[in-house]
């Protein structure tokens, strides 16, 4: 079955990576939008569109790219996943993109990108090309239309992901400010906070730290994954750890938070619910790394999808059931 998409070879703009996509299901069909990367230097990432009736076998809907980088927006150096969520007849989709290309990156040292050539007066979301996160709307996720950045230009803020419903009047996001560790914020490693607001371009209300690493265990560094789910026990919350201070294997945890107040995490599972086992997600451009963007529950199912390696895009299912006994017997 997996992996359930792999680069094509024929498409420059998807020959080398696709990987990390927003997963949605709606009258019988699963929409993937993937994040995609040719065999380019400069290694510049786009979206694509496939769709699927069983949600394994999917296909590709246009040789082209749907949505990438912009001409003369700030969003030039590439898009990066997609996690989507609905509102009325509109999809929101959150992404992350940076200002100038990130060149290829796994030929670096970690968490290094390519630079531009700035001047020191140059602002640092620019200077450093620092990864923000944006907003865009769309119908058929086919058209877009970019709303801008939601996140602090010089903050490297991803794994921004918006709740699918308002809470007590309330948009809910949670986020992944990477600068947010050391004194004042009560965590050594980048950790998942949530804030709230009520207009989805203004995040002016102050951010909540949800739950942070474990220093010595899988998840030293944590950060969001896929968009929250209601359940009877609560929102389940999927969530990416890795080991060794953020540098080793990628794995997948699960919690449960407070239906009416998610600032309140009611259980969390203390071992991961999934890790890199095969060659397909050992062996790509992050070696070890299973990496959930997108999920959802059909008929107590839950379908996780994946990037695996950053190279190919993979499916765990789960019984929804089962996930929500074991998180029930493991209370924060």
């Amino acid at each position: 079955m997996n992996p359930v998409l792999k680069p094509n070879p024929n498409n420059y703009w998807e020959d080398l990576v696709v990987c990390n996509p927003g997963v949605w299901y709606e009258n019988g069909t699963f929409y993937m939008l993937y994040r995609a990367a040719g065999d380019d230097e400069n290694h510049y990432i786009r979206f694509g569109l496939a769709t699927s009736e069983d949600g394994v076998n999917f296909q590709r809907v246009s040789d082209e790219p749907v949505f990438g980088p912009s001409v003369d927006g700030p969003d030039q150096g590439g898009v990066e996943d997609p996690r989507i969520i609905k509102f009325g007849d509109e999809f929101y989709i959150t992404y992350a993109y940076r200002p100038y290309p990130p060149g290829r990156y796994w030929t670096f040292a970690h968490d290094v990108v390519n630079l531009p050539d700035a001047g020191p007066e140059a602002p640092a979301v620019y200077k450093n090309n620092i990864a923000n996160s944006g907003l865009a709307l769309s119908k058929d996720l086919k058209n877009f239309r970019r709303l801008g950045r939601i996140t602090t230009a010089n903050l490297d803020d991803r794994d921004v992901i918006l709740f699918p419903e308002k809470i007590n009047g309330k948009f809910a996001m949670l986020h992944r400010p990477k600068e947010w560790i050391g004194e004042g914020y009560d965590c050594d490693q980048p950790s998942i906070w949530i804030r709230f607001s009520d207009d989805m371009m203004v995040w002016k209300e102050p951010s909540t730290l949800l739950f942070k690493g474990r220093k010595g265990s899988w998840e030293e560094k944590i950060g969001g994954s896929t968009p929250p789910l209601r359940t009877k026990d609560g929102w389940l919350i999927i969530y990416h750890g890795v080991e060794n201070g953020g540098q080793g294997y990628y794995r997948v945890g699960a919690a449960l938070l407070d239906l009416e107040d998610p600032t309140k995490v009611t259980h969390r599972l203390t071992d991961w619910i999934m890790e890199p086992e095969h060659d397909y997600e050992i062996e790509g451009f992050y070696k070890g790394c299973v990496f959930p963007t997108g999920n959802m529950i059909i008929d107590n199912t839950l379908y996780v999808y994946y990037g695996a390696a950053d190279k190919y895009i993979g499916l765990a299912t789960y019984d929804v059931n089962e996930l929500l006994d074991a998180l029930k017997n493991e209370p924060v």
